[in-house]
């Protein structure tokens, strides 16, 4: 499922990302609730005021004295008068002294500091000037002289104290005849053994169970829920499932879901022609209870004018299961009905409860299944893809079904005939999400024009932004990893990894931007690159023609049926699904390729000196780290990471 919002989930670090400045927002932090008094309440300041005052006063008594004992003797008294007057000197004098070092030692450090900067933290004590070039030996130049001010002087020696950004200029040519190079040398070569297998045994412990229950079923007498989901065929996923789960939690009947047409999508596709309405009805009527259609009585009320059209404005990011019982059970109650409109990504994944995370994961993974057109399209491409194999994948019969299935198999193959391995890569560099990313990619200002009116048509609240907010630049996104991956760099990704010049790469996505054109890089290096439109006759394609979302689903097939799969964009949610799908059903044996970006986008920029031989290591060990067989993080999507004791059980 190719086509989806840029606008979704991101990222994978827990660190305040410079996405969030561009997007306006990102999830609302919640204060968390103060148990006791912080360092900086009444209470504890008291106690820090009290502990000073206790400090100062024993120094104070230690100059001058105890103010309480007896002075009955003159002679004593004048004697002790003297000391303390000592005392006193000597105390300011030290305190004088001790600031004058303190104050001489940070000077020191910042000179040092300074002078490393300019040498480039040379190890040698007393390195050699570089040789300054002479105006007058260089042709057509002239000696001209030039007054500086000491502030000019103290700009330029901040300057330089800085790490200088390097630039991205939209090329790699260098790295890409490398990769040339060692592609051709390495066409007989084995690859390595972890591109085709999950590198860990962990991995094979991890079993399904979402489809287990311990409670009894809903039967939404509270009212009805209707939904229009917007985005593309991936975020109106999410949005089902979640809002399965607010009508289980509200007691509430669930209307079949509607999906929003979109101008960026164009695409008038409903929930009946991309899922099984009457397996999604009945698989989860122990859960909720779900109807086609609202009451009679209730379809003629104006929802807006009675405040029962909730939009996604209304409804923060992520909301906690309280919200919607403090907000949205009430309006239920008093007026039989409540709209979503535009729903999307709006319950929060922790804190919820066990039994509604469970069934989260048992909307996603059991209760969605594609209508038999889809079915039968998707495993035609597979079988092609796979080359008339003889053996399924283990996630083929819950995408497919297991009567299409069996289209996969190819019947007069023999039990020596292998099937043919393919590598699919989601390369999300669709226009929206160039669009949408703010970043450069090597276009000149045809580019930029192009991006900016596509922004000003489709993203109208993000080209306000742009004008009126001080945005980070594409250097900056590129270097915090915030840029999707071009072509150039997908592929140097996978030449990098060591796959062979001979493997069958399925490319999923739309309309990629640049066009062909932009392919070149991929085709030239990986000739065996292929797209739906590639494997599928015209008259196989022709259902589905004008209808973006259920092209989408091929892809979505395509990619998690694959032998290994390459994510291009960690935010995008197909990407998301797909790698979830995979671990779900794919019992430990398929593996999915996820690089740091951040990390990526560092290798690339030395482009102009990193040699191939180092550029693989660094590949290769970045891929490497992502694989780890974690248990899904607080916070973070049950579709994207599945291993947690609400989805899947663990054998271990």
């Amino acid at each position: 499922m190719s086509q989806e919002r840029p606008d979704e989930e991101k990222p994978e670090t827990c660190d305040v990302r410079v996405q969030d400045r561009i997007h306006g927002g990102a999830t609302p932090v919640q204060s968390p609730t103060r148990i006791g008094p912080t360092r900086f309440s009444e209470v504890a300041g008291e106690k820090i005021r009290n502990t000073g005052s206790d400090f100062i006063g024993s120094i104070w008594s230690w100059i001058n004295g105890d103010p309480n004992r007896n002075l009955k003797n003159p002679v004593k008294r004048g004697k002790r008068k003297r000391i303390r007057t000592a005392k006193t000197a000597v105390g300011v004098i030290a305190l004088v002294g001790f600031f004058i070092f303190v104050n001489w030692f940070m000077l020191s450090q910042l000179h040092e500091g300074r002078a490393w900067l300019r040498r480039g933290f040379s190890k040698h004590r007393n390195p050699k000037p570089n040789p300054k070039p002479n105006p007058d030996l260089i042709p057509g130049t002239k000696r001209v002289s030039v007054k500086v001010s000491a502030a000019s002087v103290q700009h330029v020696e901040k300057k330089k104290m800085g790490k200088p950004k390097k630039k991205y200029n939209g090329t790699y040519g260098r790295l890409l005849a490398y990769a040339a190079h060692a592609l051709a040398e390495g066409q007989n070569k084995i690859e390595p053994k972890e591109l085709w297998r999950e590198p860990k045994d962990q991995a094979l412990a991890w079993k399904p169970c979402a489809d287990q229950r311990s409670w009894k079923p809903n039967d939404g007498k509270n009212g009805y829920i209707m939904v229009t989901a917007n985005g593309g065929i991936n975020q109106q996923r999410v949005a089902v499932c979640n809002i399965v789960v607010v009508a289980r939690l509200l007691n509430a009947t669930l209307v079949v879901p509607k999906f929003m047409f979109s101008d960026v999508w164009t695409d008038s596709s409903q929930f009946e022609d991309i899922y099984q309405v009457e397996h999604f009805i009945k698989y989860l009527s122990p859960d909720i209870r779900i109807v086609k259609n609202l009451p009679k009585e209730l379809q003629s009320l104006d929802l807006e004018a009675i405040g029962s059209l909730v939009t996604d404005i209304d409804v923060m990011k992520e909301a906690k299961p309280g919200f919607y019982m403090k907000h949205i059970l009430p309006l239920l109650l008093k007026n039989r009905v409540v709209h979503f409109f535009g729903f999307g990504n709006r319950l929060a994944f922790d804190p919820i409860p066990f039994e509604l995370q469970r069934l989260r994961c048992r909307c996603n993974f059991h209760a969605l299944n594609f209508i038999p057109k889809i079915q039968e399209t998707g495993a035609i491409l597979v079988r092609r893809l796979r080359d008339s194999g003889s053996h399924l994948a283990p996630v083929d019969p819950y995408l497919v079904g297991p009567k299409f299935a069996s289209f996969i198999l190819d019947k007069k193959a023999g039990p020596l005939h292998k099937a043919a391995k393919y590598l699919a890569v989601h390369l999300r560099f669709e226009i929206d999400m160039v669009a949408h990313s703010l970043c450069y990619f090597g276009g000149g200002d045809a580019e930029k024009t192009e991006l900016s009116a596509y922004r000003e048509k489709h993203f109208p609240t993000l080209a306000n932004l742009t004008k009126t907010k001080k945005m980070p630049s594409p250097e900056d996104l590129r270097t915090e990893g915030l840029c999707p991956l071009s072509p150039e760099e997908a592929v140097l990704m996978l030449a990098g990894l060591g796959f062979n010049r001979k493997t069958r790469v399925f490319v999923a996505g739309a309309n990629i931007y640049g066009g062909t054109k932009r392919l070149a890089a991929l085709t030239s290096l990986y000739p065996n690159l292929v797209t739906k439109e590639n494997v599928l006759s015209e008259t196989e394609l022709e259902p589905f023609k004008n209808h973006s979302s259920q092209l989408a689903v091929l892809d979505f097939i395509a990619c998690a049926a694959s032998d290994a799969f390459a994510m291009t964009d960690s935010g995008s949610q197909l990407s998301s699904l797909v790698s979830g799908y995979r671990i779900y059903y794919g019992a430990g044996k398929m593996p999915t390729i996820r690089p740091n970006k951040r990390r990526f986008s560092d290798i690339l920029l030395k482009n102009n000196t990193i040699e191939w031989k180092v550029f693989e290591q660094r590949v290769r060990k970045n891929v490497r780290q992502t694989k780890h067989v974690l248990v899904r993080p607080t916070g973070r999507s049950v579709y994207r990471y599945p291993r947690c004791k609400e989805c899947m059980c663990n054998e271990d």
